[in-house]
């Protein structure tokens, strides 16, 4: 975890300099990424301007896109996961696992969910 300064810029640099991966995408029926951090863009191989157009499920193969889904749902119905791990795929085709990733419900001030975000400290090629 981050220590906050106080400095909601600071803060915010420092996640998105950050050694590990932050994810997140919103509730449309297809959801977006909205936010990537440098890692999380480097790892896929993308601008934030192309990541935060990309369809969410895309970050996995169609062969494994089922799984990804059933583990987003089990997050969403407890509000967060911490045994998530999954193979992704980068926008050159590159594959890698990650491992030991959080996943939680993001909400609103009223407290109506309003998307999912990830942290993924690890991956490993495949």
């Amino acid at each position: 975890m981050l220590p906050t300064s106080g400095d909601t810029c600071a803060d915010a640099k420092a996640l998105f300099e950050a050694p590990f991966a932050v994810l997140a995408h919103g509730t449309q029926p297809d959801p977006i990424f909205f936010y990537g951090n440098a890692t999380a863009l480097r790892l896929w191989e993308m601008s934030f301007e192309a990541f935060t157009r990309l369809p969410s499920r895309m970050s996995a193969e169609p062969m494994l896109r089922d799984e990804r889904q059933s583990l987003l749902d089990r997050a969403a119905r407890r509000g967060f996961i911490d045994d998530y791990a999954g193979i992704r795929i980068s926008s050159s085709g590159a594959r890698f696992r990650i491992e030991n990733v959080i996943l939680w419900t993001l909400k609103d001030d009223a407290g109506a969910p309003c998307g999912q975000a990830a942290y993924i400290p690890a991956w490993t090629p495949v």
